[in-house]
């Protein structure tokens, strides 16, 4: 009977997990917000790419499973706390508490070596202990240019988003990372100069 009850309440919190992660689906960007982009991406859509390109990146000297599960893990608080922007003038240190504090509740609502595994992946991006986490970091820049680049194609308004590129300089270091930003760029530079062409022509 005993194992019968902690089987439900197991799964009584493991519900009220997948209910709250669920939230990420509706916690917009706030970037995006700010700059009054129409119908912005979530959290989740920008967890979900930093998963595939983390799924997709080949170098033999990090180990890609544990990058997938740091980009899925690595705004998981934000369900809780919402998703703070530096514009929203809370330093540092309070974020991080209380992202500290919601990523306390959720992975509580998980078994023990599950619980154990999703804190540890939080704190190891938080802290960039290691190559996983810093090249994660990197996918979480790349990810936001690459949706900046796709905001500026739909709203056909190329350079409106400048900032968030110019957020990034100098912070991307792998060099598969460098050279899809190099190509990214490229398009981007070439999709302005068009449209120059074209307004100076009309």
């Amino acid at each position: 009977m005993a194992a019968s009850v902690n089987t439900t309440n197991g799964m009584r919190s493991m519900l009220q997990f997948m209910k709250l992660i669920g939230q990420l689906k509706r916690v917009p960007r706030t970037g995006w917000v700010y700059r009054k982009v129409k119908e912005p991406e979530s959290v989740s859509d920008h967890m979900y790419r930093m998963a595939m390109m983390s799924m997709t990146i080949t170098d033999p000297t990090v180990d890609r499973d544990r990058c997938i599960k740091l980009a899925l893990v690595h705004d998981m608080a934000e369900c809780i706390v919402g998703d703070i922007a530096p514009s929203d003038n809370i330093s540092k240190e309070e974020k991080h508490r209380r992202e500290e504090e919601a990523m306390g509740h959720l992975s509580n609502l998980l078994p023990n070596g599950l619980r154990q595994e999703i804190y540890a992946l939080w704190e190891e991006y938080e802290s960039q202990s290691s190559a996983e986490a810093r090249l994660v970091k990197q996918f979480d820049l790349l990810e936001m240019i690459l949706q900046a680049h796709e905001y500026e194609q739909e709203e056909s308004a190329p350079g409106r988003l400048q900032e968030f590129f110019d957020s990034t300089d100098g912070r991307f270091h792998h060099p598969d990372v460098v050279e899809f930003v190099k190509c990214l760029n490229e398009e981007r530079q070439s999709q302005v100069k068009t449209t120059d062409k074209t307004s100076q022509t009309s």
